[in-house]
């Protein structure tokens, strides 16, 4: 099993199949429109526009399970994305990315790269665990993603190299990628 052994739904509902991927190095988040970090579309996008020519491809996952932060339609999502942030990179229907039904490729990155806990120097880390710990406690064991916006680096080859929390700025994954590249 790889990364390239899975597919999704594009956002404008066409099936993508990962091993179109092979030799790419891949950033894979889970969004949402309406959440703390949903900033991070803004450096998301200018890290796709700096390293897509160097073979690096972003793909968002749009996800409502983290307190109902991406409620809209595929077409909602897209809309705002384009107009709010210019994203071009792949964005995919909305998913699961825990519990029973999740998406199958999240539990595979799960799997490949447990939650490692929070940078507690980080003072949003410090108010999101605070904030899953007291309304979310099901999210607090367990490597489950804990919110929108964790991050996992796939490299050339297809393995998953790294995880990365939602309050990791997107910019803050240049050095890693230029290790891979």
């Amino acid at each position: 099993m790889s990364i390239y052994n899975f597919s999704a739904k594009t956002i404008d509902g066409k099936v993508r199949n990962f091993d179109e991927y092979k030799g790419k190095v891949l950033i894979i988040v889970n969004t949402a429109s309406k959440c703390g970090f949903t900033p991070q579309y803004d450096d998301l996008q200018k890290l796709y526009k700096e390293y897509m020519d160097k073979g690096v491809e972003i793909l968002g996952f749009p996800c409502n399970q983290f307190a109902a932060q991406e409620p809209g339609s595929s077409k909602d999502v897209k809309e705002f994305c384009t107009l709010n942030f210019g994203v071009t990179f792949q964005l995919f229907e909305k998913i699961d990315v825990n519990g029973a039904n999740a998406h199958p490729l999240f539990k595979y990155l799960i799997d490949k790269a447990p939650f490692n806990g929070f940078d507690m120097s980080n003072p949003s880390n410090k108010i999101l665990d605070s904030l899953i710990k007291n309304r979310y406690p099901e999210l607090v064991t367990g490597d489950s993603i804990r919110w929108n916006f964790t991050k996992f680096l796939i490299d050339r080859k297809g393995n998953v190299v790294n995880r990365f929390e939602s309050s990791v700025d997107p910019m803050d994954l240049k050095p890693y990628i230029e290790e891979i590249l």
